[in-house]
């Protein structure tokens, strides 16, 4: 539980660096060319990133760094830490080199929409050739961050990503006036972040004792085992992503400002998601790993049960709270500059309908460790494909009478899907067995919701009176609204007897 709150408050402070950068964003571009540009061109690599990096990669490298950290040798390690970012270094930087020739094309392919407009086409490929790199960057990064994570130093990989919003934040400051395109400053953001977030994770390493001398060596035998676990969990773990990309091919074709109403939507469910889902997901991947390599099945079945029980207890209020004040939030945060109150209706359709998967996004965050601990990966690819299936076919349905809203309610529903099923597959196993007091927990989280809901909705004006209030105003409606429904949710929790101790367990 300690790990997991100090893995929330790090991401939480990055989550909210990342509003204040897509605040700046909002206000200087709004939701026109220049906008739809920059999301593409950031998308593709940090859709990548979070395939690769944060999602294959880690999987199925931090089980195998688990088990050389509790079976083998200090020397065994190192070798280990040597040949492994060698290998993925060497990988990366042809890819790198390979993406940035071929720019164009790769914009085409995943924003076919763009290929309408030539100087559109032609402003994202030149910004993707400057945010491509970051791939690279970023996943050595990640690689670091999996080694001091394995070495419970949990505070360093959640704090990096401030990084790339203050640089963000800087170069749409201080760079836009400075370029003939002034979107492009924020590719050089992306590209400086990709630096500055290396170069501050290296120096702990090196404290730890762990700083690699990267060789390839694709031959080692713990290579061979991360590369054959990754394949798998390129789907597996990422088909959340996959499915939001697919969101982006599509709104690419549908009117203007559709990339970016859904990224603005999206950015507003990555914060209770990066906060509660994916800091627990964090923790609880080296602990399961450790748990199975010393074969205690019961111990990593009472965790999982566990993880469920706590994204539950902030997931749910965060999905209705999302929902019920989609335009205020909205509003509060990005309607200045270029955002125009048509940009907050559309946008606000779409966060509800991703607030509709919230607790699905969270869920498949804790569930799907419990393949990877096991060093399952072919599990959660099955799932994964069925629902990435699932999700297109959900798509088609649902784009022609809600347009980019029916997008992000198909990605809802196909994380439901997915979600039941890694679920399903673990109780089905026998790893995953629900500990006393379900029944009960379920009546009390309901209940709590449904009194934070009530006051949010009685309390809360007309949303269209929130657009002539002042910034100052907002925020105080706004601290209002989130203080007095995080008070009733506790309240009811506390008087129904849930307390801290019932979540603290021993990693």
């Amino acid at each position: 539980m300690r790990s997991g709150l100090v893995v929330s408050m790090m991401t939480m402070l990055s989550r909210v660096m990342g509003l204040a950068r897509d605040v700046t964003i909002a206000a200087m571009f709004g939701a026109g060319q220049g906008a739809d540009a920059f999301f593409v061109a950031f998308k593709i690599p940090n859709f990548m990133r979070r395939l690769f990096a944060e999602g294959a990669f880690n999987q199925a490298f931090v089980p195998v760094l688990s088990e050389y950290a509790t079976r083998g040798s200090r020397r065994e390690v190192r070798e280990l830490l040597d040949a492994v970012s060698g290998s993925l270094a060497a990988v990366l930087f042809l890819l790198t080199a390979v993406a940035m020739f071929a720019a164009p094309w790769l914009v085409w392919v995943f924003a076919p929409g763009f290929g309408r407009d030539p100087a559109k086409l032609a402003l994202t490929a030149d910004m993707l050739r400057l945010t491509f790199p970051y791939l690279l960057l970023i996943s050595l990064t990640a690689f670091a961050g999996s080694v001091l994570n394995t070495w419970n130093r949990f505070a360093v990989p959640a704090f990096t990503p401030v990084l790339l919003n203050l640089s963000l934040i800087g170069a749409a400051l201080l760079l836009t006036p400075l370029m003939s395109e002034p979107a492009m400053a924020l590719a050089w953001g992306v590209l400086i972040a990709g630096v500055a977030q290396l170069a501050f994770q290296a120096p702990f390493l090196v404290r730890l004792g762990l700083a690699p001398r990267p060789w390839p060596s694709f031959q080692h035998p713990g290579v061979k085992r991360i590369m054959t676990l990754m394949v798998p969990a390129l789907f597996g773990v990422s088909v959340s992503q996959i499915n939001l990309l697919l969101d982006t091919i599509l709104a690419s074709l549908l009117a203007a400002g559709s990339v970016s109403w859904l990224y603005y939507s999206d950015r507003l469910v990555e914060l209770p998601l990066g906060v509660f889902g994916i800091a627990i997901g964090t923790v609880i991947l080296p602990a399961l790993s450790r748990r199975h390599a010393e074969q205690s099945g019961e111990h990593f079945s009472a965790m999982l049960d566990w993880a469920i029980r706590a994204v539950l207890l902030l997931g749910l209020p965060a999905a209705l709270a999302l929902a019920l004040l989609a335009e205020p939030l909205l509003i509060s945060l990005f309607h200045y500059g270029a955002m125009t109150e048509r940009d907050i209706a559309m946008a606000a359709m779409s966060l509800r309908a991703y607030s509709l998967g919230l607790v699905a996004f969270m869920l498949i965050k804790v569930l799907a460790p419990g393949f990877f601990a096991r060093q399952d990966t072919k599990t959660p690819v099955k799932v994964g494909i069925i629902a990435m299936v699932a999700n297109m076919v959900f798509n088609l349905i649902l784009i022609w009478p809600l347009a980019h809203a029916g997008l992000a309610l198909a990605t809802a529903l196909s994380a439901f899907m997915n979600a039941g099923m890694l679920g399903w597959l673990l109780r089905k196993q026998g790893v995953l067995v629900f500990q006393p007091g379900w029944g009960r927990y379920a009546v009390q989280l309901l209940g709590g919701c449904g009194v934070m809901g009530l006051g949010l909705w009685w309390f809360s004006p007309d949303w269209q009176a929130w657009l002539g209030w002042g910034l100052w105003q907002r925020i105080a409606w706004l601290a209002t609204l989130v203080v007095g429904g995080g008070v009733l949710y506790f309240a009811w929790l506390a008087v129904t007897g849930v307390r801290i101790r019932h979540f603290r367990m021993r990693g």
